[in-house]
């Protein structure tokens, strides 16, 4: 249990700092492309880390023919999250992008351990996964039902799919390196730094000429400095504690934390039906972190209560 609340509390810190990016990015200049403002972000943020960050550098040198090539797929990975999830936010909205990227990245996590033979998950983390996912659904979805829904955009919803199964990917590989020996901080400033390099085309092709005004210098080195750099130094700090599976499902409290910012800071109002599903929320990501009774145990109760 102490592991695990080791564990989880960088991982909600990550998140509540993740659960500012949409704010910060809505007050970028009008000019500015969905996709540069992501690509900014990570750019900086990414070679932030790698610079900054001990043994990232030397990383690549100290791993296997193996590792190295899951260094390369993380950071491609990582880079494939914002260029996929920004454009499904601009097809299909913030709320559906966001439930289906952060809701799908457990899932696909659970089946990609469960395919590399990983770890196969228990039927209480199976449960509060999907409490989980269903709480933040009725959380952020909730406000959609209070008026007209616009048609799904199948494109969008793809988009955000692929951004949940590359937020999976990097946080299994993450995991997984982590799990060997390695640092954190040096796992994640190596995939980082590499997909940095990856996306600097992006944002050089859709345009930085808003990085030199005031705000957009303001809200790139906010991205830069606290949802990527601190974010996921906090993120590889969990990931030494809990597993890839438990850090998605943890990390679903950023809508969370980006609806109370929106009540608490902009005076917006949620249904009944996004309290309720901010409650099932939180008693699920409770329950994920109540340890599992070893099955030796399970086994004495029931043959003390065999012999009663």
């Amino acid at each position: 249990m102490q592991n695990k609340i080791s564990g989880a509390l960088p991982l909600f810190t990550a998140s509540v700092l993740w659960g500012t990016t949409g704010t910060a990015s809505s007050l970028a200049p009008s000019g500015a492309p969905a996709p540069a403002i992501g690509a900014a972000g990570l750019v900086l943020g990414g070679l932030l880390l790698f610079l900054s960050t001990r043994g990232a550098r030397s990383l690549p040198a100290a791993c296997g023919g193996n590792e190295r090539w899951l260094l390369v797929l993380g950071a491609v990975a990582v880079a494939g999250y914002p260029l996929t999830f920004y454009p499904a936010v601009s097809r299909t909205g913030v709320a559906v992008a966001t439930v289906i990227a952060l809701g799908s990245a457990p899932v696909f996590t659970g089946l990609l351990a469960r395919l590399t033979g990983r770890s196969r998950p228990g039927g209480l983390q199976m449960c509060a996964s999907a409490g989980a996912v269903l709480g933040c659904a009725a959380l952020v979805l909730g406000p959609e039902f209070t008026h007209d829904a616009a048609p799904v955009d199948l494109a969008g919803v793809a988009l955000a799919l692929v951004a949940g199964l590359s937020y999976a990917v990097y946080a299994l590989i993450g995991g997984r390196l982590i799990a060997r020996g390695h640092a954190s901080s040096a796992v994640m400033g190596t995939m980082f730094g590499g997909a940095a390099l990856l996306v600097l085309p992006v944002l050089l092709g859709a345009g930085a000429h808003w990085l030199l005004t005031w705000r957009g210098a303001v809200v790139a080195l906010h991205l830069a400095v606290f949802t990527t750099f601190l974010a996921y130094l906090l993120f590889g700090f969990g990931l030494r504690r809990v597993s890839a599976q438990t850090a998605t499902t943890l990390t679903l409290v950023e809508p969370a934390v980006a609806a109370l910012l929106g009540v608490a800071v902009l005076g917006e109002r949620l249904p009944v039906l996004s309290w309720a599903g901010l409650a099932v929320l939180a008693l699920s990501l409770v329950l994920l972190l109540t340890p599992a009774r070893p099955r030796r145990l399970r086994l004495r109760s029931k043959e003390r209560l065999t012999e009663a």
